[in-house]
């Protein structure tokens, strides 16, 4: 493509050399750098992309895209060499790579939802109806990325970067998609990740405190700001209004706005919820009649979940049997999943890494368990510290018994996170031992457990790995408890 054709829209450009050059593919990552191929130079959290210009040049690329001009100093008089500068090429990143992918955002109807928790459970339910509907359906999120059915990839963030989120979404138009449901975190909302993307539909779950480091956010409100600059990109809005910021968003917001909930006045309201150990049902507004509907995930966020999936099936033409038979199937890897086991025991898989998160799947199975809840988590390394002891606290409060261990320690101490949530639980009545290694804990979890008990398995969920000193191993909580038991019943 034309170099100043992927440039249009971008403002306060300064240019050196060709702007009429044909360019074959664009990246922000030096190694992928390729002859004739536009690097663009990103600021990151550990590298700064403007560290590898002299080795993409070396490459054979043509153009350079900068935002630091000390960076090409020793460059200036290169032939055949285009120099772009722009003031921020993080969101010249996104601009560029929608010219050069072709808008394809713009050619089916994108759906972002985002919230602190029930991304991941809200777009898969919306991708079931819409799929039993007949529809073709794309999907992005922290699991995996689905094209019309089939799984693609597993994914290593929520929401992609700018130049492979628009790639994907050009696979999605090639594969004729008529809807394409994402989860948008705060960080792509922040860092321009999605700036350009055509929402049509955004949903806003709830808000809880999360992902507040100094490698995500430095506090509260930048946090929401960051998830409510959906809201200035979409056409029309789905928002949780029994949520304090969800109500915030309605009254500020700027697109025509919808709403769901459970105590408060919404368009789309749940009434007369039972909850068992195995599902959740509701009354609820399909088209024209109120009807009983039952989802296959336990617990009351459950339903606000099913709530906004519903909202959004319906403006899209889902026909209400469609809708109740796809919330009864729906099942999400890592939340709230039910592990088969030979012992017979309840044993939880949940994606809980949050403070809310965790009371919220705790008080959930708290209701309906006759025997004791068993709670075995962690907290992350390298992310938020603070919600470390506060997660102590909800467990030692709610559960029976809590085994405290690692989590993805990263690059920290995992005896040292332990440590920081042993200080909270310490302020509970609640019985507790640590066990860092979070097989052994597993491992004990179900060594004490009996058969009216359930084993909460809280913060990994999906992920089939542990991250440890900057390294990946192997740990997916359904083997390794197929394996524990294989184990004692030799």
């Amino acid at each position: 493509m034309e170099l100043k054709k992927i440039l249009q829209g971008i403002e306060g450009i300064k240019a050196k050399g060709d702007l009429e050059i044909d360019i074959k593919d664009i990246t922000n990552d030096s190694r992928k750098a390729t002859k004739n191929s536009m690097f663009i130079a990103v600021k990151g959290f550990e590298t700064d992309g403007h560290s590898y210009i002299k080795d993409v040049v070396e490459k054979g690329a043509k153009v350079i895209m900068i935002e630091d001009k000390e960076s090409i100093k020793d460059l200036l008089d290169k032939e055949n060499l285009t120099i772009i500068m722009v003031p921020d090429t993080r969101k010249a990143l996104a601009i560029c790579s929608c010219n050069f992918y072709g808008n394809p955002s713009s050619k089916f109807v994108l759906v972002g939802v985002t919230g602190t928790k029930g991304k991941t459970t809200t777009t898969y339910m919306i991708k079931h109806m819409l799929e039993k509907q007949g529809k073709k359906v794309g999907l992005i999120g922290t699991i995996a990325t689905y094209i019309n059915g089939k799984k693609i990839e597993d994914s290593a963030r929520t929401t992609p970067e700018s130049i492979e989120l628009q790639k994907r979404f050009a696979e999605m138009v090639k594969e004729k998609v008529e809807v394409v449901v994402m989860e948008v975190s705060s960080q792509s909302l922040k860092y321009d990740r999605v700036y350009g993307c055509n929402f049509d539909i955004g949903v806003f779950t709830n808000f809880s405190e999360d992902h507040i480091s100094p490698k995500e956010h430095p506090d509260m409100e930048d946090y929401f700001q960051s998830k409510v600059k959906l809201f200035d990109m979409c056409k029309l809005a789905y928002i949780n209004t029994d949520d304090l910021q969800g109500n915030k968003i309605v009254r500020m917001n700027k697109c025509e706005t919808k709403t769901y909930g459970i105590d408060n006045a919404a368009d789309l309201l749940a009434k007369d919820i039972t909850i068992t150990n195995s599902y959740a049902d509701f009354r609820v507004k399909l088209g024209q009649r109120n009807e009983r509907v039952k989802v296959g995930i336990p617990g009351r966020f459950s339903v606000y979940n099913s709530l906004a999936a519903i909202s959004i099936a319906q403006k899209l033409g889902v026909a209400p049997e469609v809708i109740k038979e796809a919330l009864e199937e729906v099942r999400v890897p890592g939340r709230s999943e039910l592990v088969n086991n030979s012992k017979d025991l309840n044993i939880m898989i949940d994606y809980a890494h949050s403070p809310e998160s965790l009371e919220n799947i705790l008080s959930a199975v708290k209701e309906y368990t006759t025997g004791r809840v068993i709670s075995v988590f962690g907290c992350g390394g390298d992310r938020d510290a603070k919600k470390r002891s506060i997660m102590g606290e909800i467990s030692g409060r709610i559960a029976d018994y809590t085994i405290i261990t690692s989590d993805n320690p990263r690059t920290e101490e995992p005896e040292k996170i332990v440590e920081q949530i042993e200080e909270g639980i310490k302020k509970t009545n609640g019985k507790y031992e640590c066990i860092v290694d979070r097989r052994e804990a597993i491992k004990k979890a179900i060594t004490m457990a009996n058969k009216r008990d359930i084993i909460v398995l809280a913060g990994k969920g999906h992920e089939p790995y542990q991250e440890i000193n900057n390294k990946t191993y192997p740990f997916d909580e359904r083997i390794i408890v197929r394996e524990i038991i294989e184990e004692m019943e030799n």
